[in-house]
């Protein structure tokens, strides 16, 4: 079996991952985590000074980060305030995971209708190491779930969907990170692929769009169950 490594999920071609510099970049994924692992509290201002100085920088990669996190929904910007961690919630799940099943099911079918024998032996190769992995080491199953799903959005000749697609399962799977699957769940992921593939195979692009849509609100209700199971464990 291949390195873990070998598996790092990349964005679709033409999108850049962050957007920002190196360095820049380096923080996002330093302050996302904070704010994902609660060591940032929601709705705690973030001073741009304050976080240069903790994490020995300048204040430009700072910004430079919060515009991004920003960007995707971890920080707000309020007038006079600056900007606050946003609270990571269930309804800020709720939105993230609703715009994919509002938006895959359309790449979706682009995609059935120009897949090539390329992608979908592509497709094939992939979910056979899902399943060779079995869900045994988590990170590995997200990386190629996440590069399972970009082979058929990487084409799409709308970037802002595509790039859309990527920031907002980018969320989730950070937010995913938490939990683990539950046995359903990865039965019906492990399926809902195979069956993903055979309506791609088929060129039945519309019931590989209610698929993928079924799919992605399984996720997402998936991640809202671990919430509240955790919130009630928590009030309790």
């Amino acid at each position: 079996m291949a390195e873990t490594s070998d598996f790092k999920a990349q964005p679709p071609e033409g999108i850049d991952a962050t957007g920002a510099s190196s360095e820049g970049a380096s923080l996002y994924q330093l302050i996302r985590e904070d704010i994902i692992e609660g060591r940032l509290a929601a709705n705690e201002r973030l001073v741009v000074t304050d976080l240069a100085r903790r994490h020995g920088t300048s204040t430009n990669p700072v910004r430079e980060a919060l515009q991004l996190l920003r960007g995707e929904g971890f920080v707000t910007f309020v007038p006079n305030r600056g900007a606050r961690v946003r609270p990571i919630d269930q309804d800020f799940v709720r939105d993230i995971y609703e715009i994919g099943v509002l938006i895959e099911p359309a790449l979706t079918r682009w995609f059935v209708n120009m897949a090539t024998a390329e992608d979908i032996a592509e497709l094939e190769r992939i979910q056979g190491l899902i399943e060779e992995n079995d869900f045994a080491d988590t990170f590995r199953h997200s990386e190629l779930d996440t590069a399972f799903h970009t082979v058929m959005y990487q084409k799409h000749y709308n970037r802002h969907a595509a790039e859309l697609w990527w920031k907002h399962r980018e969320v989730l799977r950070a937010v995913s990170r938490r939990f683990n699957f539950t046995l359903a769940r990865r039965a019906a992921i492990l399926s809902e692929h195979r069956e993903l593939i055979a309506h791609v195979k088929a060129g039945n692009a519309n019931e590989a769009a209610d698929l993928i849509a079924r799919h992605v609100e399984g996720s997402g209700r998936h991640i809202l169950e671990h919430m509240r199971a955790r919130n009630a464990a928590r009030a309790g």
